[in-house]
């Protein structure tokens, strides 16, 4: 019996699987050892019945999660899930390498994720190339949930959204300036704050000037991880994983023809091809 996880900062899905057959799923706070402590983690995990169950039973965990990009942070992490599931190998490694697998399998290619964060990067056909990629939803994560939330919210209280969004954003959120201030500065997890307006674009995805935002976010994306990646490995075939790149596959093709790249294809939840690539 295995189980496989993926995780961004947000939301950390798994599936467990006996002899290739998905048998259990559960979510549950994301596992990024960057925001969340070891205890956090295991409060969460004796919180689901369906873990709790099959922790005796399962023998592999793949965990692959925003955050773990360092031995330091892959170790720590591996040392939380072990205290509670102590008849586990378990195997952490960072989201982008769970994403480029997902997307490549055992063939090279060039893998962006546009989640609740973003990266990018070349996969040899083994493992991710490093990079000087993810800094992280302050310095970096052009394109993503939470760049977009940062966006919105900036529009919002700049008063720039046209009056018909402006009413629906008011109407769904009720937040006024000093509740979002709060929420960004002096509260914990504010990236999680920010990737829920997600939602907002999604409802409003036919509306023109959500439109443009998402253009201009992914080609701000564009500009800073994939013309460079797609510079330094020409002729790779292009993929990308997340939520956002599945909830908008459409923009993401326009804007990436627009700069003269072909997407090869769009993964929403990279969870199941993982879950396909080691049940195999």
């Amino acid at each position: 019996m295995i189980a496989v996880v993926y995780s961004g900062s947000k939301t950390a899905a798994w599936k467990i699987a006996n002899e290739g057959k998905l048998i259990a799923e559960c979510s549950m706070p994301g596992l990024n050892p960057c925001f969340v402590e070891a205890k956090t983690v295991l409060q969460q995990l004796n919180k689901k019945i369906t873990l709790i169950n099959y922790a005796e039973r399962i023998k592999k965990i793949y965990v692959f999660s925003a955050g773990a990009n360092s031995p330091a942070r892959r170790k720590e992490l591996t040392e939380t899930l072990a205290s509670f599931f102590k008849f586990s190998k378990i195997t952490v490694q960072d989201d982008i390498y769970g994403a480029a697998i997902a997307a490549c399998y055992h063939q090279t290619g060039v893998v962006g994720i546009l989640g609740s964060g973003s990266n990018c990067a070349y996969f040899n056909g083994q493992a991710p190339e490093e990079n000087n990629f993810g800094l992280g939803y302050v310095l970096g994560d052009e394109g993503s949930s939470n760049y977009l939330g940062k966006i919105i919210l900036k529009h919002y209280l700049q008063e720039k959204l046209p009056p018909e969004l402006l009413k629906k954003f008011r109407k769904r959120y009720d937040l006024n300036r000093s509740q979002i201030l709060e929420r960004v500065y002096q509260k914990s997890m504010a990236q999680h704050f920010l990737s829920s307006f997600l939602d907002f674009y999604i409802e409003n995805r036919e509306h023109a000037y959500i439109q443009r935002i998402i253009d201009e976010a992914f080609q701000r994306y564009m500009d800073t991880y994939l013309l460079p990646m797609v510079k330094q490995y020409p002729g790779q075939d292009v993929h990308f994983v997340g939520i956002v790149a599945g909830n908008f596959p459409d923009r993401l093709k326009l804007v990436a023809e627009k700069n003269g790249i072909t997407i090869n294809s769009i993964t929403k939840e990279p969870i199941y091809n993982l879950l396909n690539y080691y049940s195999n």
